[in-house]
């Protein structure tokens, strides 16, 4: 064995320790964010008795930040008084775009509050070590680190990661997220390093381009944003249920750990928000995937469009996204049903990654399992 290969087999074994590292952190981050749940609905209690000693306030009342239901209580020695407190609200009051959101995660206590931060902190420090097991994979191969399923999942989830701190440096609001997020990399670390691992090795022919760095890595980008957006419309679909039942006190009422869960959700048209934002922003970068796709299909086989497997499914994820899209815009279809046709839409996602590459046969079967 030479010098360079031995170094990039050092390579290599680096990478898989920084990989398997980012894997100890995120589960440590998906600790604290699990911590961080469970204070907040310990804070239930705290939050309601503070809203009953509150006064009520003209201001608060006029921007529909709460609205109220008279209850109650039995005061020591007998007799009762008659107190008011929160209800939840659900929809925006006139002149008024927004409803107000839930406490977050936390709860609005300190404590909660405090793991949250532990979680984030974490999740940074995981994500700094997914990063450069990814960059170590790349110098060992000397090349784009995207020529297997391996590496497309392990740089998959990167960006997810990256897109989400880099949303909360910007000041968004989106650590209710984080939850599922460090869940799902780790599910995916996990799935990569287990069943889709490769070891390092070069290109096939086809594959070998600078198209490799110009499509995958649009195909990569727009995956894990996406990913984000599909995770705010399944929450959006289950806030959004929960709203319509506190709307309705004589129908059937959410149960005490859903309650727990829910209230602490953005509102459902925050979810909405952000989910459309996302899919709308990602759609043009997923649609450059598709003709850089073509564009590289004609450099490597001669033809733009062949009919493979990967690239009916590519196209079949890009209609369902602009349906989507379309149905945002026509009155009929906003709400739940569109949000059902975005998940659809990411599901095609999925089974154009994992169905199509493990599965399927055809000119992109590069899963390398």
């Amino acid at each position: 064995m030479n010098l360079a290969a031995a170094a990039n087999e050092n390579l290599a074994n680096i990478s898989n320790v920084l990989i398997y590292s980012a894997m100890a952190v995120y589960t440590l981050a998906f600790i604290a964010y699990i911590t961080e749940w469970v204070f907040g609905s310990r804070s239930k209690v705290g939050r309601t008795a503070a809203a009953l000693a509150a006064p009520k306030s003209a201001d608060a009342a006029a921007s529909g930040a709460t609205s109220t239901v008279t209850v109650q209580v039995t005061k020591k020695g007998g007799g009762t008084a008659v107190l008011e407190r929160p209800k939840v609200v659900t929809r925006s009051t006139a002149g008024s775009r927004d409803v107000p959101d839930g406490p977050g995660a936390a709860g609005g206590t300190e404590q909660g509050d405090l793991y949250g931060r532990i979680a984030v902190s974490l999740t940074v420090l995981a994500g700094l070590l997914h990063v450069g097991g990814v960059l170590t994979r790349a110098l060992s191969v000397e090349r784009a680190p995207w020529g297997n399923m391996y590496e497309f999942s392990i740089t998959l989830s990167m960006v997810a990661v990256v897109a989400y701190v880099t949303f909360l440096a910007l000041g968004k609001n989106v650590r209710w997220i984080g939850l599922p997020l460090v869940t799902t990399a780790l599910l995916d670390l996990g799935l990569a390093v287990s069943v889709l691992y490769t070891d390092s090795d070069q290109l096939v022919p086809a594959l070998d381009s600078y198209w490799l760095w110009i499509h995958v890595s649009c195909a990569i980008v727009s995956g894990a944003v996406l990913y984000l957006g599909a995770v705010a419309t399944l929450l959006f679909l289950f806030r959004d249920r929960y709203e319509a039942k506190l709307e309705n006190p004589d129908g059937k009422q959410p149960g005490a750990l859903a309650t727990s869960i829910l209230e602490r959700l953005p509102s459902s048209a925050s979810l909405d928000k952000f989910a459309y934002r996302i899919n709308a922003t990602v759609f043009p970068l997923w649609t450059f995937t598709l003709i850089a796709g073509a564009i590289w299909a004609e450099k490597a086989w001669g033809r733009y469009w062949g009919w493979d497997p990967k690239e009916v499914w590519t196209f079949i994820t890009w209609v369902a996204y602009a349906g989507y899209l379309h149905a945002r815009a026509t009155a009929g279809w906003k709400g739940r049903k569109a949000a059902y046709l975005a998940l659809v839409a990411f599901a095609c996602f999925l089974f154009n990654y994992y169905g199509v590459n493990m599965f399927v046969t055809g000119k992109h079967s590069y899963a390398g399992v």
